[in-house]
């Protein structure tokens, strides 16, 4: 892994300088599968050409609301590049020629076959809907013209994604190496290769999921139609999935734009990198509405700075993006130039309040956000439309999250324009190689993918973590992997392990955060002199929705809601646990799982199908506005007397009288008065010490058994002694403040459970639960008492 980012492999230099022009009219016509003879390539026997199938979709097992708004011709069309645009382009998007051979096979003599670009083979959306595996290599042939108005300027063919080791011929001559890689983008200069009139690629693409080494995140080998089992893991996506485009650029030419906000210096660092570019300068401008704030020369590959006076902050709250405009001159003319945008923003650590947190602009503020896995039941890798795409960042906004997992999927570059736009942190996983151990091979190239990730989505001001490895899968070399990521982008936090007390997954000891995985959650993950403490997973509340089901009946969770008032209730209390529990006790982000069902994952707060929202938009959207507002306040902690004795009194109306007793080693409530006998004043007695398992919290140890503490165990609570991690963990108990002065006690090592007095019994009550003691009658005074004068000073 490089320390020091890199510029991209040069392109050939011939050609003019460029004229540029407004708007452009490519004529893409589609050929009938012909034999080509390609240098190098192993030809098929001598046999008549036979014409593909006419093409059609596969029916979906589920369909999306965009399902049938995919155009057959033009799929995708929006421009793929939003950081690095120009105004000429032409979409490859739409129908291919297309062939299945054996993976050592060469080129066929024939494409009998149809599939819709830039939808992977396994899915509906392309018309082939067919298993791949590691013995097939996947063929695809289209004609082109090149638009006149583009002479004089060089030609780039780019592929935002094709998963995984990705060749391509231009009339029967090879464009550069073969590109390795499923995740990032990549491109070739194809100028010297192109006729002048009708044009032909092909393409090869071989990808052997989770039987070869490579990075392949969720993917593995399985029937593309629903069926049961699957488990976290789900359909393979071969093949080119993001768009495929032409693009005339001048000899001379931008290639990357880097952009780091420093809002100490009200600057943008920047730096320019380019092909052909010797003698070349660059100049970046940054604007608003039109009016220029900063504008800056420098040289080309090297960084310079923009001033950005006054810099108007980026945050989820107010995601303001700048326009920028990169030129590169020669002398004082400018031969070629793109756009881009930025937001001004810093992401780092810094201690509030005692506790090492992550700070947005200087100021904590908690990240609440869900797992986003990013497939769909129609397109599987890609999202049918680029409505589809925002769809799922806006549900986020809907629901009040701030933050975003991508998890071990990289998304393509639209999508960070919509985190960008919407205003979401984005914590982007590298997709995991398999969860074997990784040979040498197996790690030069994961190593060298993440590095092109880093550098594709460095400027994107949305991301603000890298997550390097998950619960262990393919795990090697953490901490230094984590150091090197830091090295190679330190505007960033970085995670080196998420989920490091899952799975037997190794901490590097280093990175920024201690992530914990804890299902249901939210357990107890606090921070380190050196590290914040997040939640990268918690939840999978399970609930499936009758006719929105990928495999009927072979849905899963984590644990499973009977109804949706359970499963509202439930999830506002592991955000309300959150917010009251863990929060103060220094966790700083945490990340439910999941925004949508997946495949047999019923976990979602949407379904597969994103037809349906399972919970109460309102009501989740109000308890993470509660939980964001919250991190923001000085609100003191709430606090009891310690080393002295107090009784427990019930707040719930008609139950006043009533007091926290223990009777025969169980905890009860009992009315208590002064003409009480003294063994019952006793019985309702505690010493308020420090918690056997965090001082932050307390314990309650009994006035006539010293040593005995109230103690939950298997829901019901009771007055025991006893030693060990697990007793001094359910012997205590965290304050939160309650209505009219009133405490609540949650449970240290359950912190969305609180101390309930139900029919006289004491229990630890989950909100949402399914428990009779559970019962939402009633369940916030239950829950809530005073703390009171002792019965037995």
């Amino acid at each position: 892994m490089r320390r020091t980012p890199a510029p991209p492999s040069a392109l050939p230099r011939s050609g003019r300088r460029a004229r540029w022009v407004t708007t452009v009219l490519a004529v893409l016509a589609l050929l009938a599968g012909t034999v080509l003879t390609v240098s190098g390539t192993a030809a098929a026997a001598p046999q008549a050409p036979q014409a593909p199938q006419a093409w059609t979709p596969k029916p979906a097992p589920m369909t999306t609301p965009w399902t049938g708004q995919v155009p057959v011709d033009n799929p995708l069309p929006e421009y793929p590049r939003p950081q690095l645009t120009r105004p000429d382009w032409a979409n490859l998007n739409g129908i291919w020629d297309f062939a299945v051979t054996a993976a050592d096979a060469g080129r066929p003599a024939t494409f009998t076959e149809r599939i819709r670009v830039p939808f992977v083979a396994e899915s509906a959306l392309s018309g082939i809907q067919r298993r791949i595996t590691q013995n097939d290599k996947l063929w695809y042939k289209r004609a082109f013209t090149v638009p006149s108005n583009w002479n004089g300027r060089r030609v780039q063919l780019n592929f935002g994604a094709s998963d995984w080791r990705t060749t391509v011929w231009v009339n029967d001559r090879q464009a550069g190496a073969t590109h390795s890689g499923g995740y990032d983008s990549f491109s070739y200069d194809i100028t010297d290769l192109l006729n002048g009139g009708t044009n032909t690629v092909v393409v090869s693409v071989w990808d052997p999921t989770q039987t070869g080494g490579q990075a392949v995140g969720k993917q593995r080998i399985n029937d593309v139609t629903p069926h049961p089992g699957g488990g976290i893991f789900y359909t393979a996506a071969s093949g080119i999935w993001q768009t495929v485009w032409l693009e005339p650029t001048a000899a001379a030419h931008i290639a990357r734009l880097d952009m780091v906000p420093d809002l100490t210096g009200n600057r943008l660092e920047v730096t320019v990198r380019g092909a052909g570019t010797g003698g070349h300068q660059a100049r970046v401008t940054v604007s608003s509405g039109g009016t220029t704030v900063g504008t800056a020369t420098g040289p080309v590959g090297g960084e310079f700075t923009v001033p950005v006076p006054n810099a108007h902050r980026w945050t989820p709250d107010d995601p303001f993006l700048y326009d920028v405009k990169a030129e590169l001159l020669s002398g004082g003319t400018a031969v070629d130039s793109v756009g881009s945008y930025t937001g001004m923003r810093s992401i780092g650590l810094a201690r509030v309040g005692g506790l090492l947190r992550p700070v947005l602009n200087g100021e904590f503020v908690f990240q609440t956000g869900t797992l986003d896995q990013g497939y769909w039941p129609d397109g599987i890798y890609t999202a049918p439309t680029d409505a589809a795409l925002r769809h799922d960042l806006q549900k986020h906004k809907d629901l009040g999250f701030n933050m975003v997992r991508k998890h071990i999927k990289v998304e393509p570059q639209r999508w960070f324009y919509w985190a960008d736009r919407l205003g979401l942190l984005v914590w982007q996983d590298m997709p995991a190689m398999d969860t074997r151990t990784p040979d040498s091979a197996a790690r030069t190239q994961w190593e060298a993918e993440y590095d092109r990730i880093i550098d594709q989505h460095r400027s994107s001001p949305s991301l603000v973590m890298w997550v390097n490895q998950n619960e262990g899968w393919g795990q090697y070399d953490q901490a230094r992997i984590a150091s090197e990521v830091k090295a190679y982008d330190p505007s960033r936090l970085v995670n080196n392990m998420s989920g490091v007390n899952c799975c037997g997954a190794v901490d590097g000891g280093n990175g920024d955060v201690v992530d914990h995985h804890v299902y249901v959650g939210p357990g107890t993950t606090v921070p380190s002199a050196t590290r914040a403490a997040v939640l990268g997973e918690f939840g999978g509340l399970g609930f499936k929705v009758a006719g929105h089901e990928w495999y009927p009946g072979g849905g899963f969770s984590y644990e499973d809601q009977p109804d949706l008032a359970h499963l509202n209730n439930r999830f506002v209390g592991l955000l309300d646990g959150i917010r009251e529990v863990r929060m103060p006790r220094g966790l700083s982000a945490s990340v439910y799982t999941e925004i949508t069902d997946v495949e047999n994952e019923a976990n979602g707060l949407l379904t597969y199908d994103r037809q349906v929202v399972k919970v109460d938009e309102a009501r989740v959207r109000a308890a993470n506005r509660a939980l964001i507002d919250a991190s923001r306040s000085s609100a003191a902690p709430v606090t009891l007397p310690t080393g002295q004795y107090r009784s427990l009194r019930v707040t719930t109306p008609g139950y006043t009288d009533r007091y926290v007793r223990h009777q025969d080693g169980a905890a009860f409530t009992a009315v208590v008065t002064g003409g009480s006998d003294a063994l019952l004043k006793n019985d309702a007695t505690w010493r308020i010490v420090p918690g056997l398992a965090d001082s932050g919290c307390y314990s309650f140890e009994s006035r006539n058994y010293p040593g005995e503490y109230l103690r939950h165990r298997e829901y019901r609570v009771y007055k025991e002694g006893g030693s060990g991690d697990l007793f001094r963990a359910d012997a205590t108990f965290c304050p939160v403040r309650g209505a009219n002065g009133g405490v609540r006690l949650s449970a240290y090592n359950f912190p969305e459970q609180y101390l309930r007095h139900y029919n006289a019994e004491l229990w630890l009550a989950t909100p949402g639960g399914t428990h009779t003691w559970d019962n939402p009658a009633l369940f916030t005074e239950d829950t809530t008492w005073a703390v009171e004068a002792p019965w037995a000073p």
